[in-house]
């Protein structure tokens, strides 16, 4: 049998060749663009399912993390409703803070002031009518507080005719009438007033984004939440009016300053007591975050915790018009132990009515979905270099083997 000439057979292999390279590419990219080899974001795989992926949720009973599904909701206009009778069940209380101590337990109480006790420390101005040798023993040209009796650190003064009398834990008008018996046995019709001329053994610490952080002292002006903010220069340009952490005794309660002036929530004002930290948080908290095919894609930081989902669009610079599919915008919400999952079809107008009304809520996450040819032309921009490669390594010629792919 005569064998075929060499010359011959690469003639027939050589159509063989072309036709199979162009399989064996299709099948390549074919192959890449069903698995997950391809970098790029998975959001729209949600669009098949209305369960989106699983994610870890602590148990009913404390115990281990449990995966839980999360649900997508779609944005109409009963889910708004249902969101603003929501909002305004969970308006910041007395109660829910713990901060008047009317139903809780242990509490800081707003509604009484008591009298100014005094301390160790305090400079109190003691003045016997006809007896100036008892008001000003020091000098008439002295100031109040120089001249007054300070209280020492055992909470005791000492006084002419009366010796040593303890006083810490009084009120002035205790102290007066402690006086006016001591000295009746001295002196004829005693007339005498006691007043504080300094106070310095009370004092509270004021930290955080205020214009002017330290300490204040208590005087026998009750002192409030807002009554020490405002003292303390009031608020910086990056305080959080609705997070103002109150410290007392190794409790931390939660005051929502911005309830008092928009909902006129007064038992948020809670009065100060000696050794009190108040900590006015900064907005970083307030963050909410726009990702995908937007314009300008970061994080914004939320105006006293107000921002719909149309503004935060906006400040973005809105969806990429050329990029985007507007009837796939993602609002995720995981501030609680059951997150949430919102979607908004926004290819007609009157969705951005719904966007309006819209509330987010900090560390919410907007996304805005790619169109599918965009996702097309990126897995292409992805594939095009390895197949472009692999083609070229296919028709290299290799001289050892006179010309001829081995």
């Amino acid at each position: 049998m005569k064998s075929i000439p060499s010359g011959l057979r690469a003639r027939v292999a050589a159509p063989r060749q072309r036709l199979v390279r162009p399989l064996l590419l299709a099948a390549l990219c074919a192959s890449l663009g069903a698995c997950a080899l391809v970098p790029g974001d998975k959001a729209y795989g949600l669009r098949d399912s209305q369960s989106a992926v699983r994610l870890p949720t602590r148990s009913a009973d404390g115990a281990e993390p449990v995966p839980a599904n999360v649900a997508i909701r779609p944005i109409t206009a009963e889910l708004i409703i249902e969101q603003m009778t929501k909002a305004a069940a969970e308006r910041p209380t007395a109660t829910d803070t713990n901060i008047s101590g009317r139903g809780g337990k242990g509490g800081v109480n707003p509604v009484t002031a008591p009298d100014y006790k005094v301390g160790p420390g305090d400079v109190l101005t003691i003045i016997v009518w006809d007896h100036p040798e008892l008001t000003t023993p020091a000098g008439q040209y002295r100031s109040a507080d120089q001249a007054g009796t300070v209280v020492n650190e055992d909470g005791t003064i000492y006084y002419p005719y009366v010796g040593t009398l303890q006083v810490a834990g009084k009120t002035t008008r205790q102290i007066r009438e402690l006086l006016s018996v001591r000295l009746a046995k001295f002196i004829e019709k005693v007339q005498l007033d006691v007043r504080m001329a300094a106070f310095r053994s009370k004092r509270v610490y004021v930290v955080g984004e205020v214009a002017k952080p330290g300490q204040l002292e208590i005087t026998d002006i009750p002192m409030t939440v807002l009554e020490a903010v405002n003292r303390a220069g009031g608020f910086g340009p990056e305080a959080d009016h609705s997070r103002v952490l109150l410290t007392r005794k190794g409790t931390t309660y939660r005051v929502d300053i911005q309830a008092m002036y928009e909902a006129g929530a007064t038992e948020q004002n809670a009065l100060l007591e000696h050794g009190d930290i108040l900590n006015v948080q900064d907005r970083s908290f307030n963050k909410i975050f726009v990702l995908g095919e937007v314009q300008k894609p970061g994080s914004l930081v939320m105006t006293k915790k107000r921002s719909t989902l149309a503004e935060a669009l906006a400040d973005t610079g809105y969806i990429a018009q050329e990029k985007a599919n507007p009837k796939w915008i993602y609002v995720m919400r995981g501030e609680s132990d059951t997150p949430e999952l919102f979607h908004l079809d926004g290819s007609s107008p009157d969705a951005m009515l719904l966007a309006d009304r819209f509330p987010l809520r900090p560390r919410d996450i907007v996304y805005v979905d790619a169109a599918d040819v965009v996702r097309w032309n990126r897995v292409i921009t992805n594939v095009l270099p390895t197949a472009q490669t692999l083609f070229q390594i296919s028709g290299t010629r290799y001289p050892l083997f006179g010309g001829r792919n081995p």
